[in-house]
């Protein structure tokens, strides 16, 4: 996959918003970003808001493990530079227009998005809410998630958005390590046509949760049946109409915490990763404006849950900091028809788009014939993060959705980096097709060889590694480290000082942030993200990455999604198994054996599986991915033990198990 990418130019040229318009200008500006990124990154925080103190001297002080500070001491606010400073200059531009799955739609302008923010900032406040306490939001995409967040940000208040599809346990783990008096949710909210009750989920734990003091509950059904608690639940449309004030922003020092967003564990206690509110608003604001260059032209739309950070990196913060015109919608992008993602596109003429791999490679699956009858000629950009894009899926799209003008931003960054890190400059630099693109100005990074023998060369097969912390050489992979900060990148764990240490900053030293993450650099400079440290698997010593071993299943026609994980061998230690889905015309034509040889003839007989299934569906998070660990569990524990509470279905568990079980022999 790597050997055969291309580079790929920009189909438009650059809009000359941005700093640089060629391949050579945006080297000499990463350069000149990571011999001084304090100088880079004030440039970058200059063109934005701030209240006093500008500009800092230094403009970062502290180190990665131990703490770092961007812009120490200087005053600002995050809603102040998303919400009001668009509304003072364009108080009727459209901010956020959003789509119900049921076919409801509402608006807000910039003008009405801060009278929102600005109401509801003093609402809080009259609930007792101060500056560096938490409000909990139990919300789905709605308008109201929009005001909810900036409100926290306009009064100090530490926001912390749990994923509206997470289980009443895992609600109330969250408000039980935040200590949150307030929480804001919905009555219920609509996926794939089935109501999800949040007010009922969020009641059944409110007797253990005794910081709760006030529920705020926004009417999305308005289903009269919904319980309220007098004295403790109000509406949100009772209470802003009995505020009678609204909130003047709170200068906030920009390291103060900004938010929580926690990571899922198997079993472990979630990590609660903080992040300053108004570092994450420089990183995120760098970030769209580099890898979306959004312009007053576009209609611009973040197909993730605000309950995964892509959503308030590349919407709720990164795209209002820019002025965008948004949409954020409701429900499954595949119901009630196969057709609904390409609906929205044509009928509201959106410009740019960003989601997941996951979500095209559905698309894929469904065939190019729930695209035809619609007219997608408006669409100019799709960026993606989540997981690695294979080649097939990137040409799919730009034959049957792009017609040859598309431009496919593959990204990548981590709830941790608060930022995708890595991506295509809109217009600028080029793309290769599986790639995560170029660093963008202001990361320094590396990939460095553990204490594995061997690395392997994705191009030209195994190559020698270096010890344990040392560079591998260009086309090797290695762990992928971040070796100085930046503003966007968390600050800790809540509560949790140690854990952050010996998480991030054990593996090579504190001055490498671990992502944890395997990758290798090609001859181009662009960086390829194979996947997890760990899902780098050793085969007799050979380590095979399962993202190219995935790329090679994705080629094979008929195949629509693939996915593969490493299992314990006796004799070579580990040993592929994969699991692939089929178009829906596909059906017979691709058999196990056939699968296997492919694998074989793309990267050698090391590669050969133990098995590959094929399934009708795959286990997805409501973003898209595929829960590979799951799939682990079901083929070598027979049950799945760990956290299901995000996934799209959890039923499909059962369904998966009775295909597994069925189905025969080994090809080996």
């Amino acid at each position: 996959m790597v050997r055969d990418a291309g580079l790929v130019a920009p189909p438009r040229p650059p809009s000359g918003r941005l700093a640089v318009s060629d391949l050579a200008g945006y080297r000499a500006l990463y350069q000149a970003s990571i011999e001084d990124p304090g100088a880079y990154w004030a440039t970058v925080a200059g063109e934005l808001e701030w209240r006093s103190g500008w500009p800092p001297d230094p403009v970062v002080t502290g180190d990665l493990a131990d703490g770092f500070r961007y812009f120490p001491g200087v005053m600002g606010n995050v809603s102040v530079n998303c919400v009001d400073r668009h509304a003072r200059r364009h108080p009727d531009r459209l901010a956020v227009r959003w789509l119900g799955e049921d076919g409801a739609e509402r608006s807000w302008s910039y003008a009405e998005l801060l009278e929102q923010t600005a109401r509801f900032a003093q609402a809080l406040a009259e609930l007792g809410v101060r500056r560096g306490e938490v409000v909990a939001i139990f919300l789905p995409n709605l308008l109201e998630t929009f005001a909810a967040v900036h409100a926290c940000f306009r009064i100090g208040a530490i926001y912390n958005i749990v994923f509206s599809g997470f289980s009443a346990q895992a609600l109330a783990d969250r408000i039980v390590d935040t200590g949150a008096r307030v929480v804001v949710t919905a009555d219920e909210t609509f996926r794939r046509g089935r109501v999800v009750p949040l007010k009922a989920t969020l009641d059944s734990v409110l007797g253990e949760l005794p910081s709760v003091e006030h529920v705020v509950v926004v009417r999305r059904s308005d289903n009269p049946l919904v319980p309220m608690t007098a004295g403790r639940d109000v509406f949100w449309d009772e209470l802003l109409a009995a505020t009678t004030s609204l909130a003047d922003p709170v200068p906030v020092e920009a390291n103060e915490p900004g938010f929580i967003i926690y990571t899922s564990g198997t079993s472990a206690k979630p990590k609660g990763l903080v992040h300053s509110g108004i570092g994450f608003l420089v990183g995120a604001y760098h970030n769209v404006k580099l890898s979306l260059d959004l312009g007053p032209e576009d209609v611009y739309w973040c197909t993730a849950d605000v309950g995964w950070l892509t959503f308030p990196i590349f919407e709720l913060v990164g795209a209002t900091a820019c002025g965008a015109t948004m949409l954020a919608c409701e429900g499954a992008l595949d119901h009630p028809e196969p057709d609904r993602f390409y609906r929205i596109v044509a009928e509201h003429g959106v410009t740019k788009v960003f989601t997941a791999p996951t979500l095209l490679r559905m698309l894929a699956r469904y065939g190019e014939q729930w695209a035809t009858p619609h007219d997608l000629s408006t669409l100019q950009l799709v960026a993606l993060v989540g997981e690695p894009l294979d080649a097939k899926t990137w040409h799919w799209v730009q034959d049957h959705i792009g017609h040859g003008h598309l431009e496919i931003n593959n990204t990548y960054g981590q709830s941790e980096t608060g930022s995708a890190w890595t991506s295509s400059i809109v217009g600028v630099t080029p793309a290769k097709p599986g790639s995560c693109g170029l660093p963008l100005p202001g990361h320094a990074y590396a990939i460095l060889a553990d204490e594995a023998a061997d690395a392997i060369d994705a191009a030209d097969g195994p190559a020698a590694g270096g010890e344990s912390g040392r560079p591998v050489p260009t086309g090797a992979v290695g762990h992928l480290v971040l070796t100085a900060p930046f503003p966007a990148l968390f600050r800790g764990i809540w509560r949790e000082p140690e854990r952050y240490r010996t998480q991030y900053f054990s593996t090579f030293g504190p001055g490498c942030y671990a992502s944890a993450d395997a990758a290798l650099e090609d001859p181009d400079g662009h960086i390829w993200v194979v996947g997890r440290v760990d899902g780098v698997i050793n085969v007799a010593a050979h380590r095979l990455s399962t993202m190219e071993m995935e790329s090679a299943l994705l080629s094979v026609p008929g195949v629509a999604e693939a996915a593969v994980i490493g299992v314990d061998d006796p004799t070579k230690g580990q040993v592929p198994v994969g699991f692939v889905t089929l178009t829906a015309d596909a059906a017979g034509t691709v058999d196990e054996a056939q699968l296997a040889e492919q694998l074989v003839q793309a990267i050698g007989p090391i590669a050969r599986p133990r098995r590959i299934y094929v399934l009708s569906t795959m286990p997805r998070t409501r973003s898209g991915k595929i829960v590979r660990r799951l799939l682990r569990e079901l083929v070598v524990e027979g049950d799945t033990r760990g956290d299901v509470t995000g996934l799209e279905d959890p039923e499909v568990l059962a369904h998966l198990r009775s295909e597994l079980l069925s189905s025969p022999g080994d090809t080996t």
